[in-house]
C-alpha cells in the first residue's frame, strides 16, 4: 500500500512539473536597457562626485563639480574690464550731450547772423565764420559718435566673453540627465576630468527591453505596438508571465547569434526584436527571457 502511495506522489510531482513547463515560446533572448554614459563637459580637478554604483538619482540632480577657480577669476577680470568700458561710455555720452548743446547755441547765432546779413547789418566774414563753427561742431559730434559705437562694440564683445565663461562654469556642474540607477562609476573625487572623459554610466532600469530574434517566417505574426507575454524564470521549474509591448523590429536580417535560441532550428538569418517590459525589480540586465507573441 505504501509503495502505491509513493508511486502516486511521484507521478503527481512529475505531472505538476510537466504542467509548469508546458509552454511554447516564440522567441528567446536577454534583457537589456538604454544605458547612458555621462561624460565630463569640462577639464579640471573633480572637487566632488556624490554618487555610488547602485544608487538611484533623479533628473537634473547635481552629482558633482569640476574646479571652477580659474574660470571665476577670468570672469572677475572681464567684469572689471566691462566696468571700465561702461565708464568710458558714460564720458562719451556726456561729451555728445555737451557738443549738442553747443550746436544749439551756434544754430541760434547762425539764425541771428543770417537775419543781420540779409538786412545788411552783418558782414560776409561773420556769416562764413558761423557756418565754419557749425561744420566744426558737426564733425566733432560725428567723431564722438564713432567713439561711442566703438566702445559699445567693445562692451558687446566683453559681454559675449563673460557669457562664454559663465557657460563654462555651468558645464563644470555635473548634472544628471535622467532619472535612473548608476551602473558603473569610472572616476573618484580629486581625479582629473577631461572634457569628453566618461564619469559614470546610468540607466532607467524601470524600463527593460527583451531583445529576441525571430525567423523571417515569424515576421508576419508581429507588429509594432503589439502586446505580448514575456516569461522569466520563477524558481527552478516555473515561469512568471509579464506584459510586454513590441517597440522595435529590425528591418535587416543578421546571422543568428551563437548564444541565442530560436523557435525554428537551423535558422541562419534572423531579425532582432525589442519588447518593452515594465520592471518592478525582478528583471536584471542580461537575464534571459522568453516571449509569446499570440496568447
Amino acid at each position: 500500500m505504501k509503495t502505491v502511495i509513493k508511486s502516486a506522489i511521484i507521478i503527481s510531482v512529475f505531472l505538476a512539473s510537466c504542467s509548469n513547463n508546458n509552454h511554447s515560446s516564440d522567441a528567446y533572448g536577454n534583457f537589456e536597457t538604454k544605458e547612458i554614459i555621462i561624460s565630463s563637459e569640462a577639464t579640471g580637478k573633480i572637487i566632488d562626485l556624490n554618487i555610488e554604483e547602485g544608487q538611484t538619482i533623479t533628473k537634473n540632480y547635481i552629482v558633482g563639480i569640476v574646479d571652477t577657480t580659474q574660470l571665476h577669476l577670468k570672469k572677475q577680470q572681464l567684469l572689471a574690464q566691462k566696468s571700465l568700458i561702461y565708464s568710458k561710455l558714460s564720458n562719451v555720452k556726456a561729451q555728445i550731450a555737451i557738443q549738442n548743446e553747443l550746436r544749439k547755441n551756434i544754430m541760434l547765432d547762425k539764425k541771428r547772423i543770417e537775419k543781420m546779413f540779409n538786412d545788411g547789418a552783418a558782414t560776409q566774414k561773420q556769416f562764413d565764420d558761423i557756418n565754419g563753427k557749425l561744420n566744426v561742431i558737426d564733425k566733432q559730434i560725428k567723431n564722438i559718435e564713432i567713439q561711442n559705437i566703438t566702445i559699445n562694440n567693445e562692451a558687446n564683445v566683453l559681454s559675449k566673453q563673460i557669457a562664454l565663461v559663465q557657460d563654462q562654469i555651468q558645464r563644470c556642474l555635473i548634472k544628471n540627465p535622467i532619472k535612473g540607477t548608476v551602473l558603473d562609476k569610472y572616476v573618484e573625487p580629486f581625479e582629473m576630468a577631461v572634457a569628453g572623459k566618461s564619469l559614470y554610466k546610468i540607466a532607467d532600469i524601470k524600463k527593460m527591453y527583451l531583445r529576441v530574434y525571430v525567423s523571417g517566417s515569424q515576421l508576419s505574426e508581429i507588429k509594432l505596438g503589439q502586446k505580448v507575454k514575456v516569461l522569466i524564470d520563477k524558481g527552478k521549474n516555473d515561469f512568471k508571465k509579464l506584459d510586454g509591448i513590441i517597440t522595435w523590429i529590425s528591418d535587416e536580417a543578421e546571422f543568428t547569434p551563437k548564444i541565442i535560441q530560436t523557435k525554428e532550428e537551423r535558422v541562419d538569418l534572423v531579425y532582432a526584436v525589442k519588447v518593452l517590459v515594465n520592471n518592478n525589480g525582478e528583471i536584471k540586465i542580461g537575464m534571459p527571457g522568453e516571449v509569446v507573441f499570440n496568447y
